[in-house]
């Protein structure tokens, strides 16, 4: 077996070839100890993404949108189960290290962003970001690209849902409180564990969840709609938590809590799988028998209906946990609906438009 590739701040420990590759490597031992050698430091590249779009389309009846923006290919919170990670392949990368530091950014995704909105067949419907990896992830401080973004929908009036994990949003209260005042704006804040234990090697680029809690908090002080994704909710290692996230949740002034069963597809299996028996060697095997029991006798289940909560006895007994608590604490509910009847196409410059006069 390979040696693991320990890095601090990265959560995979192997970097194995995408699936549409021909050719893979594994390191090996020159008589010299080079493997037993202390890696250096993993730095996060930063790749330019030349896409000439920036809207995602989806018809999927699993999620409530079905128009997407993710700023960023590639994650460096680093959390070993995004379900997120098969797509660098697509890219030539690997879903394991590459994944966390080969990141894809798109500098110019406000401007696309605005030439798609000024379409004259363009209709308005609430776009979602963070849906695919977090668009406040760490590079987005230097970056600003999420800032953008934001900055073109408010001056638009469109509306937007955001998840992150991340206590940087923050930052741009002063865009999103407006917006919520009008309607078009919801937060949810991802939280999988209270364990900052467990949470450094599970997400350990993330923000600490007390931190998240905090956010929570904040945006709403600030009247911008907040609640709390419970994601995901991990077999054995988190599920004991369920109720105690709830609370936590409610009583820093979520409105809604929602929750995602642990979803291992393609190449995230064997990741999370290594990784659990890197740090927890005595529950793997019990981690993973609960997630095939819960997916149909598989890793992963990709059936409609089912990807976001699961089937069979144990993800029941989930799902009546989380209805009971939710209900004791009367927070059943979604979040208000966004509106879409504000919008107003960005001009493009050159001829005034008749808003110039108003």
């Amino acid at each position: 077996m390979p040696k693991p590739l320990i890095y601090k701040g990265r959560a995979s420990i192997s970097n194995a070839a995408g699936r549409f590759e021909k050719l893979n490597r594994q390191a090996v031992d020159d008589g010299w100890g080079s493997l037993d050698a202390a890696l250096p430091p993993l730095p996060t590249e930063v790749i330019i993404d030349s896409s000439k779009s920036v809207i995602t389309y989806n018809d999927s009846p699993d999620i409530p949108f079905d128009r997407s923006i993710n700023p960023y290919r590639g994650c460096e919170h680093a959390c070993i189960y995004c379900f997120a990670r098969p797509t660098h392949a697509y890219l030539g990368y690997s879903a394991g290290l590459d994944f966390e530091s080969k990141i894809l950014v798109k500098p110019d995704a406000a401007r696309l962003l605005r030439e798609e909105l000024a379409k004259r067949n363009y209709r308005c419907a609430p776009l979602a970001l963070g849906t695919n990896t977090d668009p406040y992830q760490p590079l987005e401080r230097q970056q600003r690209i999420m800032r953008q973004i934001l900055e073109v929908l408010s001056e638009t009036r469109h509306p937007v849902s955001i998840v992150t994990k991340s206590a940087l949003i923050e930052r741009d209260i002063d865009l999103l409180a407006p917006m919520a005042g009008q309607g078009l704006v919801s937060v949810y804040l991802s939280i999988t564990t209270l364990d900052r234990t467990l949470a450094r090697t599970l997400e350990p680029r993330a923000a600490a969840p007390q931190r998240r809690l905090e956010a929570v908090a904040r945006l709403r002080e600030a009247g911008i709609p907040v609640g709390v994704m419970l994601a995901p909710l991990i077999p054995v290692l988190t599920d004991y938590e369920l109720e105690s996230i709830v609370s936590a949740a409610h009583q820093a002034g979520a409105q809604s809590v929602q929750y995602i069963l642990l979803r291992l597809p393609l190449e995230t299996a064997d990741l999370f799988a290594e990784w659990l028996q890197q740090n927890y060697p005595l529950k793997a095997e019990h981690v993973m028998n609960r997630v095939r029991d819960s997916r149909g006798g598989k890793a992963y289940e990709a059936a409609f209906h089912q990807r976001q909560t699961g089937s069979g006895s144990y993800a029941d007994l989930l799902a009546q946990r989380f209805k009971l608590i939710t209900r004791k604490l009367e927070l059943t509910g979604s979040l208000p609906a966004l509106r879409s009847d504000l919008f107003r196409p960005p001009s493009l410059g050159g001829q005034l438009s008749f808003d110039f006069f108003d």
